[in-house]
């Protein structure tokens, strides 16, 4: 088992960089599937924005 460097990758060996890539193209593979609409960016943002203002005010 190659050690890497942080230099290299943000993984300690080949092995764990490999199963996060084929876990990442599974997930992307699965998103590009779904048949459900898609979110627009501007009320994802607008949602999260609310959510952080209740947190800040002590509402959630």
């Amino acid at each position: 088992m190659t050690k890497l460097t942080p230099i290299e990758s943000e993984f300690a060996t080949p092995e764990e960089a490999e199963a996060y890539d084929a876990w990442l193209r599974s997930e992307v593979e699965a998103s590009l599937a779904d048949p459900r609409p898609g979110v627009p960016h501007d009320q994802v943002m607008a949602e999260l924005r609310a959510i952080i203002d209740a947190k800040k005010t002590g509402q959630g």
